[in-house]
């Protein structure tokens, strides 16, 4: 048993290290795209985050002609919670961009120049 367990701790260094030089590897137009890519998956959450608040408000309005106590004490919570993912999603989007943006100008090749590897 000894020997697995050095060869599954074998293969997580070996996959840590690899992503640990992958990260250090990219070149800024690479880690751009990567910035790029997670600002764009940021707003899809907020889509989507903004969808399910859409579905929750139609629960509860469908719930006041029902008046199910249970749906009437738990989805406001719900939606509150969603609220929050929404915010702080939409905020997270927010700062980020504005990384990306400073990364882009401190990183932006001079005209004649080949882009900073």
């Amino acid at each position: 048993m000894p020997y697995l367990q050095l060869v599954t701790n074998s293969d997580v260094i070996i996959r840590e290290t690899y992503y640990f030089n992958k990260a250090f590897l990219m070149d800024n137009s690479q880690k751009l795209n990567a910035i790029n890519k997670i600002i764009r998956e940021l707003e899809d959450i907020g889509k989507s985050s903004t969808a399910l608040l859409k579905k929750i408000a139609q629960v509860e309005a469908e719930n006041i002609n029902l008046g199910n106590k249970t749906i009437e004490e738990k989805i406001p919570d719900i939606y509150f919670k969603m609220d929050d993912v929404l915010s702080q999603t939409s905020k997270l989007a927010e700062e980020f961009t504005e990384f990306r943006d400073a990364f882009a100008l401190k990183n932006k090749p001079a005209e004649g120049q080949a882009p900073a590897a």
